[in-house]
């Protein structure tokens, strides 16, 4: 997600803005250090098409099981975006199992929740199978200790016979190093840090891997990280926290697939964002606090800012998560979270993005003119996004979203079979993670 001024106050180690940190990660051997910096070299004078060519020798993580899936059956792709022989099965989506309507809307939306302690009422909903997940942020953990005691009363709520669906939840937060992390502890290194360090890609790697094991360490399984965006001028949106790996795209693609493959070879889905990108946005362009818009040309927007997510789909990413600006070029007018021009043509049609995609935070600012939870509920889950995240800390709101799902399928302004897809894809992710 992105609200980095608040991710900045909750963890302090390790965030020094000067010179990067010394990593702990054994050192790659010269040879692969040449073949990155020839690739990123490639990368800066190639098209976006061959730049995929140039990354997409990068590894694969492991490839993610297909799970349950939802019953007004339809076609549709469905699983998590992983190697090529997944993505040959993922036409083929599994039955879903048998869900209430108020369950398959569920499936569809990430809650939050103020304070130490999950709200009775969110545990019903979790116990009725009417949620995906929970998003944590710092006011929700005391110790690692408290939310690992935390997630385990949530699973305790997931596995009651009344509900349905037989996979763990989305137990999700924003670790992305440096600055910006929820809970003590790895990863240290920023992303800036890491693409200043003297080996990169062990950083970078190192980064991934442990950030799931400081996460699987109390139960949660989804990071909202790594960051993609391609940021332009020091002290930029991104910059001013460190918060991208460099203004070449080429190295944000590598390292961004070496921290991506670490991740989810350690057992935590990882999220590449903010897509298209939010790497030209200037220090105030906020989309939490206001409207943004983007005034970049096409060409560039795919040859710069799209570029690490070639790279990313390659190699596996489960999730991708569409930020809240405005990109004239792209689609005119309306922000690219709620744009089907954006998530159905720009990733998955012309990327081939084939896994879960995710709103950034629901109640941003830059939402104002699009109405309230409800609506901006119901043109999100029409542009193709498949989770919902309600990050207002109130459970109340992911309650107002599924509503709005559950009323927009019923009167048919959701299309039930694109309803059932997003569905699919989700309980397909649920499913290919581990308890």
């Amino acid at each position: 997600m992105h609200r980095a001024g608040e991710g900045a106050g909750e963890v302090g180690e390790g965030s020094r803005r000067g010179r990067p940190l010394q990593s702990r990660s054994s050192r790659r051997t010269r040879g692969r250090g040449a073949i990155i910096a020839a690739a990123v070299a490639v990368a800066s004078a190639a098209s976006a098409a061959a730049g995929y060519l140039a990354f997409s020798s990068h590894g694969s993580p492991d490839s993610a099981a297909s799970g349950s899936t939802p019953p007004p059956r339809a076609g549709g792709s469905s699983g998590a975006a992983s190697t090529p022989k997944d993505q040959a099965t993922a036409s083929h989506p599994a039955p879903l199992p048998i869900l209430s309507l108020a369950q398959l809307a569920g499936q569809r939306v990430i809650y939050s929740y103020g304070g130490l302690t999950p709200p009775p009422a969110l545990l019903s909903l979790i116990r009725h199978g009417e949620a995906a997940g929970v998003i944590f942020f710092g006011p929700n953990i005391a110790s690692q200790a408290q939310i690992a005691g935390v997630i385990t009363e949530l699973e305790q709520a997931n596995a009651s016979p009344t509900n349905p669906v037989r996979a763990p939840l989305l137990l999700m937060t924003d670790q992305e190093g440096g600055i910006v992390r929820r809970m003590a502890g790895a990863p240290f290194l920023s992303e800036r840090q890491i693409g200043e360090s003297a080996n990169p890609a062990a950083a970078a790697a190192e980064a991934g891997s442990s950030a799931a094991l400081n996460l699987r360490g109390v139960g949660m399984n989804v990071n909202l990280a790594p960051v993609l965006d391609v940021y332009r001028q020091p002290g930029d949106f991104d910059d001013q926290l460190g918060r991208s790996y460099s203004t070449n795209p080429g190295a944000v693609s590598l390292l961004g697939t070496d921290f991506i493959t670490a991740q989810q070879r350690g057992g935590v889905a990882a999220t590449a964002k903010h897509f298209p990108g939010l790497g030209a946005a200037a220090a105030q362009q906020d989309t939490d606090k206001a409207a943004v818009t983007l005034n970049l040309p096409a060409g560039e927007i795919r040859a710069t800012d799209e570029l690490p997510y070639r790279a990313a789909i390659a190699a596996g990413v489960k999730l991708i998560m569409v930020s809240w600006a405005v990109y004239p070029a792209l689609a005119p007018g309306r922000p690219a979270g709620l744009s089907p021009a954006i998530v159905g043509g720009e990733l998955r049609q012309r990327l081939g993005f084939t896994g879960v995609t995710i709103t950034d935070a629901l109640e941003a600012d830059a939402l104002q003119r699009f109405g309230g939870i409800p609506n901006r509920s119901l043109l999100a889950a029409q542009a193709g996004m498949d989770l919902i995240l309600c990050s207002e800390k109130n459970y109340a709101e992911g309650v107002q979203a599924a509503a709005a799902l559950e009323q927009g399928y019923r009167d048919g302004q959701l299309g039930r079979p694109d309803f059932t897809a997003a569905a699919q894809r989700v309980l397909a992710l649920r499913a290919s993670l581990s308890r």
